[in-house]
């Protein structure tokens, strides 16, 4: 193919020039020609050839990573006018968490409880719960500390000074992520060691297994049923004055408009529970949240809303999945407001340097930013700024002092 293109390009270029020139100065040209032509050629050819090869190696590795590229990467969102806060087509590789379209849970503002593990030793009970039964300890996995449940069906409540007392007020969230093993794992809405339960039917739980949730008698399984049973998910309850909602990742699976018992606390179990290490439950990054007022009733309030549920990976800008309940509350209120414009503002604690803060919650709150425009809403309405530490609305001698300090505000522009 390429010795064809090259002797039909020289015949018909020369036969143009022909009439023109002598003989001698057309085999000179003729040379010309050609020598130029193979150059062009091999370098068409070549640059052909390195891209046949860069796909293979691109559908090789994304084969390899389980990942498939979306057809356009910087196509504009296309949003579903039935779904306001639908996203499509954003860079769907390298940002998962955008399949989290529908995601309406927003934790509480308040953080009164919180453990993200840090300073455990492996091996030793976690220091900021207490036992119930069975077997807990601080295990790695992934290169983090997490809580192992081992044999004998153990259970865990928080480590607080007056246990005996409701710690759960009127409204209240609760997260966590859990890596699910062999049998059931439950969260129980009261101290199980401290703490009578206060319900008449005597369910109190909600619980849990890889691929559904469970309250009472009733069990709801998650839409995909192909996902497998050893894996990481994010479990969030939410609890308004009766009403529970309960999430499995990004799907809510219980919704009960009344229970009938006053939450006072909280228990983590396990039962019918494998002994080998592979049946292991594991739970990291508890949360225990007070609610508080709609953001857009406290955006009319005070003119910018405080968030805490907008999570980054550990010293980096990532957004995590789980955050977007709020990234769509907000988004909502901007597509609903579209005169409203934000300054996107990235807050820290005072953990590790100072100049890093700074350069962390600027980079989280441009992260932000980014995500609301390539949802669709225009970046002129959109700025940001981070303020590091400079700014605590706690103190940061406690978990949950630094848990309130590192946050997402949006002020009005």
């Amino acid at each position: 193919m390429k010795l064809l293109f090259k002797i039909t390009f020289t015949v018909i270029f020369l036969l143009s020039v022909s009439q023109n020139v002598n003989a001698q100065i057309l085999k000179k040209l003729q040379k010309k020609v050609e020598d130029k032509i193979e150059k062009k050629v091999d370098q068409r050819t070549n640059k052909r050839i390195d891209k046949t090869i860069d796909d293979a190696f691109d559908k090789a590795e994304d084969s390899i990573d389980g990942k498939k590229k979306a057809p356009n990467s910087e196509s504009k969102p296309v949003n579903n006018k039935n779904e306001p806060n639908a996203v499509k087509n954003v860079n769907a590789t390298n940002q998962p968490f955008l399949n989290w379209a529908k995601y309406d849970f927003v934790p509480g503002d308040k953080i009164i409880f919180e453990d993200n593990l840090l300073g455990e030793e492996n091996g030793e009970f976690p220091s900021r719960w207490d036992l119930t039964q069975g077997n807990v300890e601080i295990a790695q996995l992934g290169g983090e500390n997490v809580i192992m449940f081992r044999a004998g069906n153990p259970g865990i409540i928080p480590y607080l000074k007056d246990p005996k007392k409701d710690y759960l007020p009127d409204i209240f969230t609760i997260e966590l992520d859990l890596y699910c093993g062999v049998g059931t794992f439950e969260v129980n809405l009261y101290d199980r060691k401290n703490q009578k339960s206060g319900s008449p039917s005597g369910y109190t739980q909600i619980k849990i297994q890889h691929n559904q949730m469970g309250w009472t008698n009733s069990w709801s399984k998650i839409p995909d049923q192909s996902l497998p049973e050893k894996r990481w998910v994010h479990i969030a309850i939410s609890y308004t004055q009766g009403k529970l909602k309960a999430y499995h990742d990004e799907t809510r699976l219980i919704n009960v408009p009344r229970i009938d018992f006053d939450p006072k606390g909280l228990t983590l179990y396990t039962y019918i529970f494998g002994t080998l290490q592979e049946g292991h439950y594991y739970v990291k990054n508890v949360r225990i949240a007070e609610g508080g007022v709609k953001y857009y009733d406290r955006f009319l309030q005070d003119r910018k809303i405080v968030t805490h549920g907008i999570r980054f990976d550990v010293n980096k800008a990532t957004i995590k999945p789980e955050s977007m309940g709020v990234i769509n509350s907000i988004y909502k209120i901007l597509n609903d407001n579209p005169d409203l414009k934000f300054s996107i503002e990235g807050h820290t604690d005072s953990d590790g340097d100072k100049a890093l803060n700074q350069t962390l919650s600027e980079n989280r709150a441009k992260s932000v930013m980014n995500l609301l425009a390539k949802m669709g809403i225009s970046a002129n309405r959109l700025s940001f700024k981070g303020f590091g530490e400079s700014k605590p609305i706690n103190n940061n001698s406690t978990s949950e002092g630094k848990a309130n300090n590192r946050r997402v505000e949006f002020v009005k522009q």
